[in-house]
């Protein structure tokens, strides 16, 4: 997955003027306008980088002639202590610019190391995870591609994406068999039709309507796999609803096709990483 350069540089640009607004009154007054620094990326927990990128790209905004070396990529697993990358360039550019680089850096590999370490706890299961549209306002780009940093793949981007048909459009639709019908009769021959099913018998009815992708929503493991050998093949299915990292090699067990998670984008703890000055 590519990020659009100019979606990451309003993102930048938008969270530099925030936190700038007119002046940095403690940088602007204090430090030379002349005086060079430099300072380097500092891992500060086990992960897996992403936004390395975007981060450097906020002081070469800030400063298009600044350098930097780098050490490491995204994915890039990371032990506690290893340093990511050093920045060079005017000293009052690297302290406006550092939280602006350390939230989005931050963020991004807090989301990828969260992913990363759900795609490890089902591995030998033939489930992949996926993420959800439960993203930050304004941040689902980034979000989206640090999932697939961590080696997730991504669930629909947004609703024009895919007709996914959820309990109150289920119900506000009709019933599934209505439902169904009356999208099919509109929609373009590109488009899927992905279907919340909440127990067995919605799952049935599903199936006769022949969507593309049923969700398995909050069921039983016991009924998943029920729901595996129901289906046959005839459509993929999804699991969802209130997964854990307890529960995720259960339900990978029971044979569903992929297990989608809104915890490994709307939850995540930031991934410690700190920006030193370098005396």
């Amino acid at each position: 997955m590519m990020l659009n350069k100019i979606y990451v540089d309003n993102l930048i640009n938008n969270a530099l003027l925030e936190d700038i607004n007119y002046v940095d009154v403690a940088t602007d007054y204090l430090i030379p306008d002349e005086q060079e620094g430099s300072a380097q990326f500092i891992a500060k927990a086990d992960g897996v980088l992403c936004g390395l990128d975007i981060a450097l790209r906020v002081f070469e905004i800030l400063q298009p002639d600044f350098k930097a070396e780098v050490f490491k990529k995204d994915g890039d697993v990371l032990t506690k202590g290893d340093i990511i990358a050093k920045v060079y360039g005017k000293t009052k550019n690297i302290l406006k610019g550092e939280r602006t680089a350390l939230n989005l850096i931050q963020h991004m590999s807090g989301v990828a190391t969260a992913t990363n370490r759900a795609v490890k706890l089902i591995e030998g299961t033939n489930a992949t995870i996926a993420d959800t549209r439960k993203t930050l306002p304004g941040l689902r780009p980034i979000e989206k591609y640090a999932v697939t940093v961590g080696g997730g793949r991504n669930h629909r981007y947004n609703l024009s994406d895919c007709a996914m048909l959820k309990d109150n459009h289920v119900d506000a639709g009709g019933g599934i068999t209505n439902a169904v019908k009356t999208l099919k009769a509109k929609l373009g021959h590109t488009v899927k039709i992905e279907l919340e099913v909440r127990n067995l018998q919605e799952l049935r009815e599903a199936l006769d309507a022949q969507v593309d992708i049923i969700m398995l929503d909050n069921m039983s493991c016991e009924d998943m796999r029920e729901a595996v050998a129901i289906t046959d093949g005839r459509a993929k299915l999804e699991a969802s609803g209130g997964i854990t990292d307890e529960t995720l090699y259960d339900i990978a067990q029971t044979g569903v096709d992929i297990i989608s998670m809104g915890a490994i984008t709307h939850s995540v703890k930031a991934f410690d990483i700190s920006l030193k000055i370098i005396k």
